[in-house]
């Protein structure tokens, strides 16, 4: 499916704005603050409940305004089927998502059903950033595609908070009983060994074609890997939980358990951190983000909604080249390019023979200053 049109009310910068897309390229144009970026969260918005930028609702509602509210059609690139989504969310209140005019009971319920993958400067933390940034990235790749996994990751969190909860009283008393922490971790162990057999399949599944990505954007012959730290790795999760017993009461928390993960980006079995480019860096993360996509229509036979932001100003020539070509033979369905230089968009665009809808923003307000009559998809 692609996303027709989106109507926004008091997100970020935006009063109000409505816009309608093309079904294949979308060239977001714009100096820096005029709202490019913002309108990319907001189609974010539409498939994860949630922005990609800011870690609370309450930062995307506009200034003095007490909600924010976006909708968005959707259309069957074969059936010509419409779906229009709302999200949204009033200060001090609470978000609502709804399908069709009808709300979802869990916001879980909707991820995974509009996949998008989102490609932007702030990617650069994943590789500097500490762990937990890490896992959720991940997490939400798989759970785009494994509602099951999303499930078990949010009963595993509320077990772990109770669990905590409970230790931390504990430790306050003075009184410690194992058969109270047993009962969570009688819950807490089949949630563990799937999340983690979970992630490692998703790793060895992508590592093929995260690799081939790799070659094909940097013409390079490195050996790119992520390596999945796991204490599940050095012993099983029950045995952990014994011998962390004391260590747990002591602490207030949980000390061992998928919730403390990481993956280590390396190349060539060295840091990716500590001993590559910028470029290599670059290329790394954007193989790595469009391994997503082929791994997710490998398995649902549908083309995820790509968003690039500010993708010219970050890549080289050859690297920029590389990805158009893709965008060029139909590779991806539906695209959004932000970009801070109108002449410069379209020319790398044209140059590459591929047919887009120019939308410029400005202060909060978007207008396409030309309209292309473009070919139908066949994706």
């Amino acid at each position: 499916m692609f996303l027709k049109d989106i109507q926004l009310v008091n997100f970020k910068n935006y009063a109000e704005a409505s816009v309608d897309f093309a079904e294949k390229v979308n060239a977001v144009v714009g100096e820096n603050g005029s709202g490019k970026t913002n309108l990319l969260d907001a189609i974010h918005y539409l498939s994860f409940c949630k922005s990609y930028f800011s870690a609370h609702d309450h930062q995307s509602i506009r200034f003095n305004s007490d909600f924010f509210a976006i909708h968005g059609e959707y259309v069957g690139y074969d059936d010509g089927r419409t779906c229009k989504i709302s999200c949204t969310f009033k200060r001090n209140g609470r978000k609502m998502m709804k399908l069709n005019a009808k709300e979802y009971e869990r916001l879980s319920d909707h991820i995974g059903q509009y996949p998008l993958i989102m490609v932007a400067p702030v990617d650069s933390n994943l590789i500097h950033e500490g762990s937990e940034l890490r896992r959720k990235f991940f997490d939400m790749i798989i759970s785009q595609f494994d509602k099951e996994y999303l499930h078990i990751l949010i009963n595993y969190q509320k077990l772990v908070g109770q669990r905590n909860a409970l230790l931390k009283q504990m430790f306050e008393s003075g009184q410690y009983d194992a058969s109270y922490i047993q009962i969570y971790d009688s819950q807490l162990i089949p949630l563990n060994e799937a999340v983690f057999a979970k992630r490692a399949d998703f790793l060895t599944g992508i590592q093929p074609v995260f690799q081939q990505y790799y070659n094909y954007l940097s013409d390079n012959k490195e050996i790119v890997q992520i390596d999945y730290l796991s204490t599940l790795k050095e012993m099983p999760i029950a045995e952990s939980f014994q011998r962390n017993a004391q260590v747990d009461y002591s602490a207030g928390y949980t000390t061992a358990g998928i919730h403390k993960d990481d993956f280590n980006f390396l190349m060539n079995g060295n840091s990716l951190k500590r001993y590559s480019s910028q470029g290599q860096q670059k290329s790394f993360l954007l193989a790595l983000k469009l391994s997503q996509f082929d791994y997710y229509f490998e398995r649902k036979k549908m083309k995820p909604i790509l968003l690039l932001d500010d993708i010219f100003d970050k890549l080289d020539e050859k690297r920029t080249s590389r990805l158009l070509q893709l965008v060029g033979d139909n590779h991806f369905g539906q695209v959004f390019l932000s970009d801070t230089d109108r002449n410069r968009i379209d020319r790398i665009l044209n140059a590459h023979q591929i047919q887009h809808k120019i939308l410029e923003v400005n202060g909060g307000r978007i207008s396409s200053p030309e309209s292309e009559n473009l070919p139908k998809s066949n994706s």
